[in-house]
């Protein structure tokens, strides 16, 4: 599939930000890392003076995953039902911090068929290399349709029943690890539920055995349409220069594939919070991504990228 081309990262202007707050002796040193993310802000919108975020919004993508038919997910499918309903009625702790902070939010059903999603990976291929790629571009179009409107920082989340077992299957596959390492308790499993997910990714890619440098066949073989439009979503807002902050464990494997699919894509994310699943921190690492917040999130449906959005809009006014 054709993919749009990354910008050069502007070094010039990151390191005129960094200039600017050593000329600034020990006000600037006492920033910490609200320095650090707006020395990357002026890199990644390319200038120094940095420009003002404008608008920022939140993306959240909608699907379920066939697994979840294993009891390898706490969360069932009419719980994502539930779910989408508490957003839709501005209910959901993400849309309230949001609509507090003067974020604007868009709810987007990936699949053909609202509610739908992959199919079970512990008997079959989650989707189709067709199905993948189109989710794919469902993303890119929701960035360029978002920047289009005005946004100059956006958000990604997920809204999915099952999310975590194919996030860890797709961190299996690219870190190049077993499952006992990448899965963990999700939306709060129990011990025999940790097993059957750690068993079902093992089988899932013995039997497909995806290649780590084929994201598209990742996404087909074990993963899911949110994280697939997710990674459309970061390469389509990094070809046009705006930053993207990311949610937890499922919305940081959209960006981990976003890198594989088109390499360099990480340089213009950042990640909102360090889920409490285990993994996340490994596949944060590997990014080379420090997550804003640490706050002991799990599932969140966004609420993790709304306060990273939060702090990244206010390192940007520092300029």
């Amino acid at each position: 599939m054709k993919l749009p081309n990354l910008p050069e990262w502007d070094d010039e202007a990151e390191a005129a930000a960094r200039a600017a707050f050593v000329a600034e002796g020990a006000l600037a040193a006492g920033l910490g890392r609200l320095g650090e993310l707006a020395a990357w802000w002026c890199g990644a919108t390319g200038g120094f003076p940095a420009r003002a975020p404008g608008s920022a919004w939140l993306v959240t993508f909608v699907a379920n995953h066939g697994v979840v038919d294993e009891g390898v997910s706490a969360v069932r499918r009419e719980d994502s039902a539930r779910r989408v309903a508490l957003w839709h009625e501005r209910r959901s702790r993400a849309c309230v911090v949001a609509e507090e902070r003067g974020f604007g939010r868009t709810l987007v059903e990936v699949g053909e068929d609202p509610g739908g999603g992959t199919r079970n990976i512990a008997f079959e291929a989650a989707m189709s290399r067709d199905e993948a790629a189109r989710a794919v571009r469902v993303g890119l179009a929701e960035a360029e349709r978002a920047i289009a409107e005005g946004a100059g920082l956006l958000g990604a989340a997920e809204l999915a029943a099952g999310s975590s077992t194919a996030a860890a299957a797709c961190l299996a596959v690219v870190a190049g690890m077993p499952a006992k390492l990448t899965a963990g308790r999700g939306s709060g499993i129990g011990d025999a539920a940790l097993r059957r997910k750690i068993e079902v990714i093992d089988a899932a890619l013995a039997r497909g055995r995806p290649d780590r440098d084929d994201a598209i066949g990742i996404l087909a073989a074990v993963g899911g349409l949110e994280i697939a439009a997710i990674a459309g979503f970061c390469i389509g807002a990094a070809a046009l220069r705006v930053p993207v902050v990311l949610d937890g464990f499922a919305s940081t494997a959209g960006g981990m594939l976003a890198n594989v699919l088109v390499p360099g894509t990480a340089a213009w994310f950042q990640v909102g919070h360090r889920s409490a699943e285990n993994a996340h921190w490994g596949m944060c690492r590997m990014l080379g991504k420090d997550p804003i917040h640490d706050l002991g999130l799990g599932v969140c449906d966004g609420l993790g990228a709304v306060l990273g959005m939060d702090t990244m809009r206010l390192a940007a006014a520092m300029r």
